[in-house]
């Protein structure tokens, strides 16, 4: 990918989310969710700094909302992000027992990738759902009420296609 259509791709985006937008400040964020949609859940810094030059917007205030917001990612992941909750909430309710299922089923452990470019394994703060402890989500999806053995379910059906209710 060249520098020309990476630029191409973000000015075009940039206009979409810009003509869509109903607050000015909703325009950097959605924009920067665009890229990383287009860019299969990652954000490579030649889109940022294109970013940069054609909105103007300080290159420091780009990479201070891309390092602050956990969603955001300068580096490749997954065409599946998993974001498991490390809150106490989880903890209690059997959250490091879930976590364990997960590392061992995927045989990563957390800020890694499966060899086949499949699925990053990342920790979350709360991700807002105590009441059905503990919790991960997939892309956009949220499961909640998680055992050992549900969450190997769930990521089966995600790897044999089973489950429509999962992004790509």
């Amino acid at each position: 990918m060249s520098r020309d259509e990476i630029r191409k791709t973000v000015e075009d985006i940039y206009v979409r989310v810009s003509n869509e937008s109903l607050e000015k400040g909703d325009v950097l964020l959605n924009t920067l969710h665009e890229i990383q949609d287009h860019y299969n859940n990652f954000i490579p810094v030649e889109a940022a700094e294109e970013l940069h030059d054609i909105t103007g917007v300080p290159l420091s205030k780009i990479y201070e909302v891309l390092s602050f917001y956990t969603m955001f990612s300068t580096e490749k992941r997954g065409q599946y992000v998993i974001r498991i909750c490390k809150s106490l909430p989880c903890h209690v309710d059997g959250g490091a027992e879930v976590v364990e299922a997960l590392k061992e089923k995927l045989g990563i452990d957390f800020g890694e990738t499966t060899e086949d470019g499949v699925f990053t394994l990342e920790q979350s703060s709360c991700l807002g759902l105590c009441g059905v402890s503990p919790v991960m989500m997939i892309n956009e999806e949220a499961y909640g009420n998680l055992t050992p053995e549900k969450v190997k379910t769930i990521i089966d059906d995600v790897k044999d296609g089973k489950r429509s209710d999962v992004n790509a």
